[in-house]
C-alpha cells in the first residue's frame, strides 16, 4: 500500500467503497489523514467502519475539506456531488490523482498513462511485461489489475527505478489535475461515452488532458495509424492539440507488421498497433531491442480479450468479451481473413448496444462466415447483418455456442466479441467471457 505525508493532517470524503474506494480510505487513514467515507450499500460501509468516519457528502458539511474522491463511475455531469462540491470550493478527484499528490514522497520512479478508446488495457499490460522482462520494478494499475493505492512503491533496482503503468480510461483522467506521465501514451479516439460529455469534441479534450498535464521534457506517444490521433499530435493543427511542449514518439505500424509473426499472442492489425505503441514507449525507457523483442514473443493475451479457450475439432474458440463497442470488435473481425476466398468466422455478438449500427466492423464482413446474435440488441444486430450474410437470431449465449459448434468446419473460428455492453444478461465482460468458456468448456 502507498502511505504518503502529503495526506497528514488533511481531511477527505471518500464516495463510492468498490476495490478503488477502499485502497483509497486504507492510504489515507494510513497517511494520517482524516476521512469520511459513504456508500449506498450498507455491506460496503460496514467494510470502513473503524477506519473512517460515515458520512454522505450529500448531507455533511464539506467546510475544510482537502478533496472529495469519487469512484471514476460517477457521472459528474449529472450528479449532484458535482454542484454541491463546487459550491463548498472543494475539488472532486479520483484515486489517480492521489497517487500524482504522493509521488514526491515516494523513492524515484517513472510513469507511463495509457488512454484511447480500444486496446488500452492490452497495451497496458503488453508495456508492463516488456518493463519487467527487462528487469526493472515495475506494476500496472488504473483501470486494470489492482487500484495503483494498494500496491507497494517501487524501489529502485540495479537496472534502474520502478515504473508504474497506468490505463487511464477519460473518467479517471477527468478526476485528475497534477498527473506528470513521463511517458503518455494515445492510442486511437473513436466515439464512446458521449453521455458523459458535451459531444465527440468533448471526449476528445477528456483524453488529450493527460498530455497538457505532462512537463516540457516529457514525451507523448502516438499511434501512427489513427487518423485522429495524428491530426491531433500534427504542430500545424490548431484545432486539437496539445498544449504542453512534449516531444512526441511516432509507434509505427508498418514495422510492427515486420515482425508480428514472431509474437504468437499479438495477431491481428489492431495488436500490431498496441505492439508498436509498446515498443516505442519501451525504446523510450531505454530498453534495448533484444530485451523487447523476447518480451513481444512470450506475451500471454489477457483474458476476455482475443483470448484463445480451445481448439475442438480443428475449431478454435476465442473469447474476446472486452470488445463492447464495434470500434473494439473490428480489428478482431480483421484478425482471421477468408482463406482460398472461403470465410472463417463464426460471430458471437449482441448485448447492450452503444449504436445503432456496427459501421467499424462492415469492412471486415466479408471474412464472417456466419453471425450468431444475442441479448437485448441481438434482433436489431441480426436484421443489420441479414443482407451480407448468414445469421443466427440466437438470444442466449450459450446457444449461439453449440449452434457455431454444429456448423464450423476445421480451420474456422468461433469468436465472441460482442460489440455491445454486457449488462442485459451478465454482470460485466468478465462473467460474460466466463460463460463462453464455459459454453465452449461443456461441447464434445
Amino acid at each position: 500500500m502507498i502511505v504518503s505525508s502529503a495526506f497528514a493532517g488533511k481531511t477527505y470524503a471518500v464516495l463510492g467503497l468498490a476495490r478503488s474506494g477502499l485502497a483509497t480510505v486504507d492510504t489515507l487513514v494510513a497517511s494520517g489523514a482524516r476521512v469520511v467515507a459513504w456508500d449506498s450499500r450498507e455491506e460496503a460501509r460496514a467494510l470502513v467502519e473503524g477506519k473512517a468516519e460515515l458520512g454522505d457528502p450529500m448531507e455533511i458539511d464539506l467546510a475544510g475539506f482537502d478533496g472529495i474522491v469519487v469512484s471514476p463511475g460517477v457521472p459528474l455531469n449529472r450528479h449532484p456531488i458535482a454542484m454541491r462540491a463546487r459550491l463548498a470550493g472543494v475539488p472532486i478527484i479520483g484515486d489517480i490523482e492521489l497517487f500524482a499528490l504522493a509521488r514526491p514522497t515516494l523513492p524515484p520512479h517513472k510513469v507511463v498513462g495509457i488512454t484511447g478508446t480500444n486496446g488500452k488495457s492490452t497495451t497496458t499490460a503488453l508495456i508492463h511485461h516488456i518493463i519487467e522482462q527487462a528487469g526493472y520494478p515495475t506494476v500496472m494499475g488504473g483501470n486494470i489489475g489492482l487500484p495503483i493505492l494498494s500496491q507497494p512503491p517501487l524501489e529502485p533496482n540495479l537496472h534502474g527505478v520502478g515504473v508504474y503503468v497506468l490505463e487511464l480510461s477519460s473518467y479517471q483522467i477527468d478526476l485528475t489535475h497534477s498527473l506528470d506521465c513521463n511517458v503518455a501514451v494515445l492510442l486511437n479516439i473513436t466515439p464512446d461515452h458521449l453521455d458523459r460529455y458535451d459531444g465527440f469534441e468533448g471526449y476528445v479534450a477528456s483524453k488529450m488532458r493527460l498530455f497538457e498535464m505532462q512537463s516540457f521534457d516529457h514525451v507523448a506517444v502516438a499511434s501512427s495509424d489513427d487518423p485522429l490521433v495524428a491530426r491531433l499530435f500534427d504542430p500545424a493543427n490548431d484545432e486539437f492539440r496539445i498544449n504542453a511542449g512534449s516531444r512526441t514518439r511516432v509507434g509505427s505500424t508498418e514495422f510492427a507488421e515486420h515482425y508480428q509473426h514472431l509474437w504468437p499472442s499479438l495477431q491481428g492489425p489492431h495488436n500490431a498497433q498496441n505492439a508498436a505503441v509498446a515498443d516505442a514507449v519501451a525504446l523510450e525507457l531505454g530498453i534495448h531491442w533484444d530485451q523487447r523483442q523476447n518480451a513481444l514473443a512470450s506475451y500471454a493475451s489477457l483474458p476476455h480479450r482475443m483470448q484463445a479457450v480451445r481448439t475442438l475439432n480443428g475449431v478454435l474458440y476465442v473469447n474476446d468479451s472486452k470488445a463492447t463497442n464495434a470500434a473494439s470488435t473490428a480489428p478482431a473481425l480483421a484478425a482471421w481473413p477468408a482463406k482460398d476466398g472461403k470465410p472463417r468466422i463464426h460471430w458471437i455478438l449482441g448485448g447492450v448496444a452503444k449504436s445503432d449500427n456496427l459501421d467499424e466492423c462492415a469492412p471486415h464482413f466479408g471474412n464472417v462466415a456466419h453471425a450468431y446474435t444475442i441479448g437485448e440488441a441481438g434482433h436489431m444486430f441480426a436484421d443489420l447483418l441479414r443482407p451480407h450474410m448468414a445469421v443466427d437470431d440466437s438470444e442466449m449465449l450459450s446457444a449461439a455456442v453449440r449452434r457455431a459448434a454444429r456448423i464450423a468446419q476445421p480451420g474456422d473460428v468461433v469468436l465472441l466479441s460482442p460489440a455491445c455492453a454486457s449488462f442485459d444478461q451478465f454482470r460485466d465482460f468478465e462473467a460474460r467471457g466466463d460463460a463462453f468458456a464455459a459454453a465452449v468448456a461443456a461441447l464434445e
